[in-house]
């Protein structure tokens, strides 16, 4: 629904639904349609039965098992390249301002997509988690190059992201009560030289170190103060494609597939892909 904060009129709303209707990308919830309804406007999409990313982490929605490690990667390489593709590849360019687990949604086979993009001004589907209506970005997710200088740009996006790649190695929030952000709690912690340190619990040890340590190295890189030394999310997409690569030839190697949501007790014999 739009925000009642928006001082969009319905001339702007028509005109970015418009340009929302030449986005397409397989990672990217697509736009159904609209309801304009007197004084209420609101966007139709399609619907995302498995919920967020931030939920199936946190287990809720019901969820008991836990994500895998190579479902992990390839849910977060997923989400990378629909916003690689809003970056620089859509016919409206883009930059989403609000990059974080609980936007990335996942459908009835768990692929990933991008939501809650290109009307964030007009359109908040969270108001309470929103700094104000005029910022642009959720607590904890904020780039906080922009946070001093206003200037919103994909680098923005790009710190954003790597918030939710640590999210998704750690299983932790990015802001815990006394404990600080997740960046400088994971930089605290790897300075040991140890990523058993830093990994969910949950996970059980199960994953290829060189993948974890990639993914951590990889988030770290993107959560960079200085934004000139982000990488682009094109670079990124490449990184998590070698990530995934080492989940999978781990498995390959010990002869087993993980189901989406298990653990290293889980393992079952192969067959078929390693990773759907």
């Amino acid at each position: 629904m739009r925000s009642e904060s928006s001082s969009h009129g319905l001339d702007q709303f028509l005109a970015e639904v418009q340009n929302l209707t030449k986005v397409h990308h397989k990672n990217l919830v697509s736009l159904v349609g609209y309801c304009l309804d007197k004084y209420h406007l609101a966007l139709v999409y399609e619907y995302m039965s498995q919920g967020s990313l931030c939920d199936n982490l946190r287990g809720k929605n019901s969820v008991a098992e836990t994500l895998n490690w190579g479902t992990r990667v390839r849910l977060v390489l997923e989400a990378a390249q629909g916003l690689d593709y809003l970056h620089r590849e859509c016919n409206l360019p883009m930059v989403h301002r609000d990059v974080k687990t609980s936007n990335i949604l996942l459908g009835r086979n768990l692929q990933a997509k991008i939501a809650d993009f290109g009307l964030s001004k007009t359109f908040l589907s969270d108001s309470q988690t929103h700094i104000s209506a005029s910022a642009a970005g959720t607590a904890g997710y904020i780039d906080p190059e922009y946070y001093h200088t206003g200037r919103l740009t994909e680098s923005s996006d790009v710190y954003s992201f790597g918030v939710g790649l640590l999210e998704v190695a750690t299983g932790e929030l990015p802001i815990l009560s006394g404990q600080g952000h997740i960046v400088l709690r994971v930089k605290q912690k790897i300075a040991t030289g140890d990523i058993n340190s830093v990994t969910d619990a949950r996970l059980g040890g199960a994953y290829e170190i060189s993948s974890m340590w990639k993914v951590v190295e990889t988030a770290l890189m993107c959560t960079a103060d200085d934004a000139a030394q982000r990488p682009t999310m094109e670079t990124v997409v490449v990184q998590l494609k070698e990530c995934l690569a080492l989940e999978e030839a781990r498995l390959k190697g010990s002869g087993a597939r993980a189901s989406p949501r298990s653990d290293v007790a889980d393992l079952v014999p192969a067959s078929g892909p390693l990773v759907r």
